[in-house]
């Protein structure tokens, strides 16, 4: 009965998959050969932008060798500047942070630099703007592993990670939902097949037998991983010490029994001895009289936790003596035939499953009403995992799963397992389609509103990283999502939600990067106080911080600084804080500058380090990438590494180390923009603990960053960074809008983002602003249409 099922939704797939590749899906067209209109005459480019870039731009960014392959002056008129847009706005970046021109050259006076950078900007803005509405399209995409869990946790209601065992997502733009990376490798497909039939199979109860099902595991399929060897046909045999070892998942909690038909070969003063074990534990042991010519059944009942387990079989009494003059006497070994398990055992009074009652939430009382209670069972469940309402089509095509079961004299409930398996297995619940249904007359791109279910499912999987719930779903089955004020209302009650914390989980953890964490390895010679609690607390903090931000809707700029942050005992030891007690954290007011904001939480100060010292470029382009959204350029190839030995050490601190490498005229310009940033934080260690010296020297946290702003240390360096929280708000708003539409930023974008900016300042940088900001933009709420 497997067999042919999983064939038959293997081929269901592929069928599937096929109309998701079909044009009228709308999949993202390529944009890049697109004519731009041409732009107003105001503001001029001949009168703002030209002149000043001849002035100071063309001898090093013109003629036959341009510096860094950059020429300008082969840009100087309007339509260049259109093409060439991420070259303008990384010149303005520059300009604005005066780290161009360069040291010891004229240098633009300020009415200049804001002539020059206003034109350019005022220029891009009006034609990015004023002439156009793209906003976009998202090429079809597969649910990442987490997104997966989390659908099934919402729609089945059973406690269980499949996508765990999942092929590990690739990451584009800093994320794991984006569209363009999220590949379909040919495995995935079986772990989808074998994910459906396990999830099934625990959130429905269908064994004929009213004692639960029974799986036995004969010795040809005891084999791998166990003790012991082959005794005869039918039989294994353990001729020493260990164990027959049996991997095997257990659907739910429950009661179980576990059962061995098995004898021993006696020798010694006591016979054979048996043990039944779960993860190493033992359940319970057994004398085992049993001779080979009448093999006994040995059985415990025991309540286990769902999920794979080991399950073993143990000899646990050797015995030999080859002074017994009887040789049938001198050996002592245990020989088992079968393993049987058998359960979850309905508990007396019990009542099925939440899971099962959510699915079957009718049941035939007669064998007429079969028909009809299948189709609504149907028509509920794929409507909810398509995130859609379903056509009369899909529920006939569903309808022949539960048929088949019946057909082969199956049970009800075992019909509609099946046909669950079907559901979970389709790629409308695999992947999130958007079908490119119509199309505005008189929009040159196309530009349409996506349907109410589209837009519920892209605001659940932005906030939740999970599948529409009821209340969200309805709205959208309504056709109200975007009257009434619904979706802001819908915004606002989906925050405060628990599972708002997968933007934590999802978002921040990825944006902030410090799933990093997990795989750091601080030396331990020069770091012995950090261990894994530590690490540990370490994500926790950051991940509470966070959390604090989204619930208690404040300032997303006290993520730079802030008076307050979480901490257990361990982490408050290591910041050198005390009056905290015991594992569980705790908000904890900071009494001192040494710590506030994510910039001095010691997830980050570690995962911006090397192993055995700081790294004050990591720390200066972490900051640069991840909070102003202004990376530098890759480094030059053929840079000396920086020498790390003893000796070297002993000739002055890192920073001093660091200003002699900095010498190199290939290596200045970038670390000019990101050294100091990182110098800021040398007070704290590789792995984030305070420290005033490093080594025998003292540490200078000073600097001066491009612009001329100077700084002692983090505190002061903290305040600069907030004089640009602009800046700041602009990144955190493109990585966020990223990480929502599930695409990384075009040149189109740009018009979306500021407005975002300009509301989320309007409203004192509350985080619930940013993201009604966000899902009312017209990325999030439209498409470009097909073929444009």
């Amino acid at each position: 009965m497997r067999d042919c099922p999983r064939r038959t939704l293997s081929a269901l797939f592929l069928a599937g998959l096929a109309l998701l590749t079909l044009p009228a899906v709308g999949q993202n067209p390529p944009v890049a050969g697109k004519a731009a209109p041409r732009a107003g005459a105001t503001p001029s480019f001949e009168r703002d932008i030209r002149p000043i870039v001849a002035k100071y731009c063309n001898d090093c960014h013109g003629g036959a060798k341009p510096k860094a392959d950059l020429n300008l002056a082969a840009m100087l008129d309007e339509s260049a500047v259109l093409k060439n847009r991420k070259v303008w706005e990384q010149a303005v970046e520059f300009v604005e942070d005066h780290e161009m021109p360069p040291k010891g050259k004229p240098q633009p006076s300020q009415a200049e630099i804001e002539q020059l950078t206003g034109g350019i900007t005022a220029l891009l803005t009006k034609f990015e703007c004023g002439r156009t509405n793209d906003p976009g399209s998202v090429t079809i995409r597969r649910l990442n592993r987490s997104e997966y869990n989390n659908t099934v946790r919402d729609l089945v209601g059973v406690d269980f990670s499949p996508a765990d065992d999942f092929p590990s997502d690739d990451v584009g733009y800093g994320f794991d939902n984006i569209g363009d990376v999220l590949t379909m490798p040919p495995i995935l497909m079986e772990k989808y097949l074998a994910a459906a039939e396990r999830i099934a199979e625990m959130a429905i109860v269908a064994g004929p037998s009213a004692l639960g099902p029974t799986k036995t595991f004969e010795a040809e399929d005891l084999g791998k991983g166990s003790a012991g060897g082959k005794y005869n046909e039918w039989a294994r045999v353990l001729a020493s010490n260990g164990e027959i070892v049996l991997n095997y998942d257990f659907p739910r909690n429950g009661t179980y029994v576990i059962r061995a038909r098995a004898f021993g070969q006696q020798a010694g003063a006591e016979p054979a001895r048996m043990a039944f074990k779960i993860d190493g534990k033992v359940l319970k042991s057994f004398d085992v009289k049993a001779v080979e010519s009448a093999p006994a059944l040995y059985e415990d009942r025991a309540k286990l936790h769902s999920g794979q387990r080991k399950l073993s079989v143990a000899f646990t009494n050797d015995f030999y003596d080859e002074k017994v003059l009887d040789k049938n006497k001198r050996d002592r070994n245990l020989i088992v035939d079968y393993i049987e398990i058998q359960g979850p055992l309905p508990a007396e009074g019990s009542t099925l499953p939440e899971s099962h009652r959510r699915i079957i939430f009718r049941k035939p009382a007669k064998p007429a009403d079969r028909v009809e209670c299948a189709l609504a069972i149907i028509d509920r469940f794929a409507s909810r995992a398509y995130r859609r309402a379903v056509t009369p089509g899909e529920v006939a095509r569903l309808m022949k799963f539960v048929d088949l079961a019946h057909e082969n004299g199956d049970s009800f409930e075992r019909g509609i397992q099946l046909m669950v398996e079907a559901v979970l297995v389709s790629p409308q619940f695999l992947f999130r389609v958007e079908l490119d249904q119509r199309k505005k007359r008189g929009d040159p791109t196309g530009a349409q509103p996506i349907n109410d279910f589209e837009l519920a499912s892209r605001l659940s999987y932005f906030l939740w990283s999970s599948m529409p719930d009821e209340e969200l779903f309805q709205t959208a089955l309504n056709g109200k999502l975007r009257t009434e004020g619904n979706l802001e209302k819908q915004v606002r009650r989906m925050i405060k939600d628990r599972r708002a914390k997968a933007l934590v989980d999802d978002f921040a953890e990825q944006w902030l990067q410090i799933r990093n964490l997990r795989n750091v390895s601080p030396d331990k010679g020069r770091f012995p106080q950090f261990d894994e609690p530590l690490r540990t607390a370490m994500m926790k903090e950051t991940e509470l911080f966070f959390e604090s931000i989204v619930r208690e809707d404040r300032s997303v700029i006290e993520l730079l600084d802030a008076n307050y942050t979480f901490l257990n005992e361990r982490l408050a030891k290591h910041y050198g804080i005390a009056g905290v007690k015991g594992e569980e954290f705790h908000r904890v007011f900071l009494k001192n500058d040494q710590r506030g904001g994510i910039l001095t939480q010691a997830s980050i100060l570690t995962i911006t380090s090397n192993p055995t010292r700081t790294s004050p470029v990591k720390r200066g382009k972490w900051i640069l990438e991840q909070l102003l959204g202004t990376p530098p350029p890759p480094p030059p190839a053929n840079v000396p590494e920086l020498k790390e030995d003893k000796a070297v050490a002993l000739t002055g601190t890192l920073r001093q180390r660091m200003e002699q490498h900095r010498a190199d005229p290939n290596c200045a310009s970038c670390h000019a923009r990101m050294d100091p940033l990182g110098f800021g934080f040398e007070n704290y260690d590789a792995v984030g603990a305070w420290r005033e010296k490093e080594g025998d020297f003292p540490v200078d946290a000073s600097g001066t960053l491009p612009s001329g702003q100077s700084f002692r240390g983090a505190k002061e360096l903290k305040a600069v960074l907030k004089t640009r929280e602009r800046e700041f708000a602009r990144c955190l708003t493109e990585k966020l809008l990223t990480y929502g539409i599930g695409r990384g930023l075009e040149y189109y974008d740009r018009c979306a983002v500021d407005r975002i900016v300009d509301a989320l300042a309007r409203d004192k940088y509350k985080f619930s602003r940013l993201v009604l900001e966000v899902v009312q933009s017209d990325p999030f709420q439209k498409r470009r249409g097909r073929g444009n």
